[in-house]
């Protein structure tokens, strides 16, 4: 499925905002504009504007961007918790999909915390394999089937069915001939970082492991801690805060640590631990994940000593840390993504 053309952004964007009303109010169109509509909500005339994903970058940018309207409400699929605190501190309405929703116009106020889409049918799924594609196109990555297969180890057919479904998605475009050797290419990168980090977080495993550790220094070590797996054998890649740490240097300070390690369950993580001599704590400041696709074992790499997941899904990882996690996402992104 393309992505959506610019009338259908600002029927939905409309759609949105009519769900959360009350039925007692009173909405009428005024106009339609390229992303966004002009609506008549209870007398108070305001304008509706599509926002895509609703990270902190998008809002940022809309921000700073000049209004045709004083009155502004902002719609997107799924607003993040950063996204949310730079709307309400510059007085600014937001609608996302999931029926959250903050407004105030005139006599007219909404508040509600909303719940999750259900994913529609028929659009195209994303799934490991498809995230390990995009994963290593972000990374610079030729978007072919040769060049994927190269870069994650998946099958032919998986590479094929992986950059079919981000072509589906518009996040690629189709190259005029055909082939393995073939290339697609990236309309826009931010927009599928921004969708390649939302199905991330939809996709997050629940299987975890929190140890305890008692380092001042996390980098230090974690770092050492790493060696100790890799001489058994174990591959591993910091993720998050700790990775952000060396790749793009945001945050003041780093309390805690996640990282991926090669387990699948949670006897494989306890086994994992125990090989470095870590046991499991409630309220522990280390976190053992398994790795989520085969590239964020195999694009990871050694920044300062220590080793990192690639950047996306770093990246990815930071943006459901909070607003201070999001604010250090949108900083990585900067540094590495605008290279």
């Amino acid at each position: 499925m393309a992505h959506l053309g610019k009338s259908d952004v600002a029927g939905r964007a409309e759609a949105a905002v009519r769900a959360v009303l009350p039925r007692s109010v009173e909405v009428a169109r005024l106009a339609a504009h390229n992303a966004s509509v002009d609506l008549a909500v209870h007398g108070v005339r305001v304008e509706v504007m599509w926002l895509g994903e609703g990270g902190l970058r998008q809002v940022r940018e809309l921000l700073t961007a000049p209004r045709r309207r004083p009155e502004v409400v902002v719609v997107a699929r799924r607003m993040s918790p950063g996204a949310r605190e730079a709307l309400s501190a510059a007085g600014v309405g937001w609608v996302d999909e999931t029926g959250a929703a903050d407004i105030v116009l005139g006599s007219v106020i909404v508040s509600r915390s909303g719940r999750p889409a259900e994913l529609r049918p028929g659009r195209p799924r994303w799934t490991p394999s498809v995230l390990a594609v995009a994963e290593a196109v972000l990374c610079g990555g030729k978007a072919t089937v040769g060049a994927m297969q190269g870069a994650t180890a998946l099958s032919a057919g998986s590479c094929t069915n992986a950059l079919r479904v981000l072509t589906d998605l518009g996040l690629l475009t189709s190259a005029v001939r055909r082939g393995r050797s073939s290339a697609r290419q990236i309309p826009d990168r931010d927009r599928l970082l921004d969708e390649y980090a939302t199905a991330v977080a939809a996709m997050a495993p629940a299987t975890t492991l929190v140890v305890g550790v008692t380092w001042r220094d996390f980098a230090a070590g974690l770092s050492e801690t790493g060696r100790r797996w890799e001489k058994v054998g174990v591959a591993w890649a910091a993720t998050g805060a700790i990775a952000a740490s060396v790749i793009a240097p945001y945050l003041t300070s780093v309390t805690s640590a996640e990282v991926f390690v090669d387990a699948r369950t949670i006897a494989g993580l306890e086994s994992v631990a125990a090989d470095a001599g870590l046991r499991p704590i409630a309220g522990g400041r280390l976190t053992l994940r398994p790795f989520p696709t085969v590239t964020a074992r195999l694009l990871a790499a050694v920044r300062d000593g220590l080793r990192v997941a690639p950047w996306p899904r770093v990246y990815a990882d930071l943006r459901v840390a909070g607003v201070r996690g999001e604010e250090a996402a949108e900083h990585l992104r900067e540094v590495v993504g605008g290279r």
